[in-house]
């Protein structure tokens, strides 16, 4: 007999995607926050995310591997990749890093959509629905323990002296480049875990999934709650993932939604919703 109470289980039956997605977007949230916070304008977490799930979903479907042997695996694949491309694209700073990190994947979205192994257009279906409601959220809520515990450290204090100013920044000792590294590098895992727990939660993934409309929506999520804590772009990821879901008659302007979150953010919200910064530890 189920512990679940019957209106509980059926309003996650009928809400499940809405709630899949609100635990993925968080974990999206976060890995935007992981470079935002360290003072870094890095856009290709949609690309991340997109390398974890195709991973994710051949290891399953073309070598047969359970589930749980593929999850801990996929953000090794899009780690592997910010490894690569972090020592050209790290000389980059501002809006040319995000230009360039958009390139990226734009790039990942035309080898998605020309290889027959990876689907093509058509994509990957039937992945096996192996990603349980709780393992999500249980994820989000270990990253967002995680980053809350970092923040309060001296790596916390040296990610936010690099926000303000990362002159000063390097005045003051910090190793900007290896932080830079860091923060890309934990970006992509987040980003290649998300990936991975959504393709074996909604049983399907397309090229279109992984390109400049998500890019954006990940940004607006972080712009929108804030980066003065890790609770916050998670916030702004929840807000505009329900959104959408109240207003049914105007999902086919979620991007333009997002674009107007982003410009009134900047505008009047340059803190976002949670303005509020952590203690952090004395020295």
């Amino acid at each position: 007999m189920s512990a679940v109470p019957p209106w509980l289980d059926d309003l996650l039956w009928t809400y499940r995607n809405v709630v899949v997605s609100l635990g993925v977007n968080g974990l999206l949230a976060l890995s935007m926050y992981a470079v935002l916070a360290a003072g870094q304008l890095s856009l290709g977490q949609a690309a991340f995310m997109g390398l974890g799930a195709y991973a994710s979903a051949l290891l399953t479907l073309r070598a047969g591997l359970p589930f749980w042997a593929v999850l801990p695996l996929s953000p090794l694949v899009p780690v592997g990749f910010a490894l690569l491309v972090g020592g050209p694209t790290l000389r980059l700073s501002g809006i040319y890093l995000a230009i360039a990190t958009i390139g990226l994947g734009e790039v990942l979205r035309a080898v998605y959509l020309n290889l027959d192994v990876l689907g093509g257009a058509l994509g990957l279906s039937g992945i096996p629905e192996s990603a349980p409601l709780w393992l999500i959220f249980a994820l989000l809520a270990v990253a967002l323990l995680a980053f809350w515990r970092l923040g309060r450290s001296r790596i916390g204090r040296a990610m936010e002296a690099m926000r303000e100013d990362e002159t000063a920044a390097l005045a003051m000792g910090i190793n900007v480049r290896r932080y830079r590294l860091a923060t890309l590098l934990a970006s992509a895992a987040l980003a290649g875990l998300a990936g991975a727990l959504s393709a074996h939660a909604t049983d399907f993934i397309g090229p279109n999934d992984y390109g400049f409309e998500p890019a954006v929506a990940i940004l607006s999520f972080a712009l929108l709650g804030g980066v003065g804590s890790p609770l916050a772009p998670v916030l702004g990821a929840f807000l505009l993932t329900l959104l959408p879901e109240a207003l049914r008659g105007f999902a086919d302007l979620r991007l333009v939604l997002n674009g107007v979150v982003i410009v009134l953010a900047v505008l009047f919200l340059p803190r976002g919703l949670l303005a509020w910064r952590m203690r952090r530890r004395a020295a």
